[in-house]
């Protein structure tokens, strides 16, 4: 009996780019538009993939595409895998200079990472940062075409991917001076009640973290607003529209200057900030400077 190569075991490449461009998404429309074809030929494949297999990738929740829990892992092992295959397909037609695509969340590259991108560049000379600010973080799994990227609060890596901590957290409620008199938040966290709550997409769960993290109650605010990104709600709260919660680094000179005030002070979030990369990168020279550029500029012992 003929012995079969593992690769005949694969499933088609087509189908399984069909498949990450769906799991990233979300969508059919949005990965045909992404991959160039038309609709039916993705549901084509991903029948393919699913008859391939037999297994169910996906199960239907309304008008959407949800991935099964099985889905869910593959997903994971399938972005990981094409994020391989693209750094090497960059490695192999890559000059003497490498380049790195580091995705980083748009705020905290404003606020800490592009003020120390003179340092960041002169320690690693030979390498070319290039510096993708993203609005909605989500795992390196999800990004194939991406190096590395900073991941912040309680983020928990995949198989196959390693995380390295390089610098810890404080966050607490900021508001102007102004605003903070006239709610009488130095009175206690009760006054928070008569706030406006400013929220951001990027970073949704920032007041659960802190009213869970600091052991206070959680307040019922007279409102809430959701913007984009992070740094738009802390823009929001520096015009007084109302109260949002920040990392010290981004409104630390903020404070100094007395645009904003914390009432309550910054707690600590142990878990901080990471870098996160591919495991099979963890001996790459220039993910390996800019991990340890990194550890040495968040001044955090590991």
């Amino acid at each position: 009996m003929a012995e079969h190569s593992p690769l005949q075991r694969l499933p088609p490449l087509n189908a399984l780019r069909a498949f990450d461009a769906v799991a990233r998404r979300g969508s059919i429309l949005q990965a045909a538009d992404e991959l160039g074809v038309v609709r039916g030929a993705v549901r084509q494949q991903l029948a393919l993939l699913e008859s391939h297999f037999g297994v169910a990738l996906f199960q239907r929740d309304g008008r959407r595409l949800v991935l099964t829990e099985k889905g869910r892992a593959f997903a994971e092992s399938v972005g990981i895998a094409f994020g391989i295959l693209t750094s090497a397909s960059g490695v192999l037609t890559a000059d003497d200079r490498r380049s790195v695509r580091l995705g980083v969340p748009s705020a905290f590259a404003v606020w800490w990472l592009m003020p120390r991108v003179a340092d960041l560049q002169a320690a690693l000379p030979d390498v070319d940062i290039d510096v993708i600010p993203m609005a909605t973080v989500e795992p390196l799994a999800r990004h194939p075409g991406l190096d590395a990227v900073i991941m912040g609060g309680e983020y928990r890596p995949a198989r196959d991917i390693t995380a390295i901590r390089f610098m810890e957290d404080e966050f607490g409620p900021v508001a102007t001076p102004d605003l903070a008199i006239h709610l009488g938040l130095v009175t206690g966290v009760e006054a928070l009640a008569g706030a406006v709550a400013l929220t951001s997409r990027s970073a949704a769960n920032l007041w659960d973290d802190w009213f869970a993290e600091s052991g206070r109650v959680p307040i019922r605010f007279a409102r809430n607003r959701e913007f984009e990104d992070l740094l738009l709600a802390i823009g929001a709260a520096r015009s007084g529209v109302g109260v949002a919660i920040a990392p010290r680094t981004a409104v630390g000179e903020d404070i100094d200057r007395g645009t904003l005030t914390a009432p309550y002070g910054f707690i600590r979030r142990p878990a901080g900030y990471s870098l996160s990369i591919r495991s099979g990168d963890a001996k790459d020279v220039a993910l390996a400077g800019l991990a340890e550029w990194l550890v040495k500029a968040g001044a955090v012992r590991v």
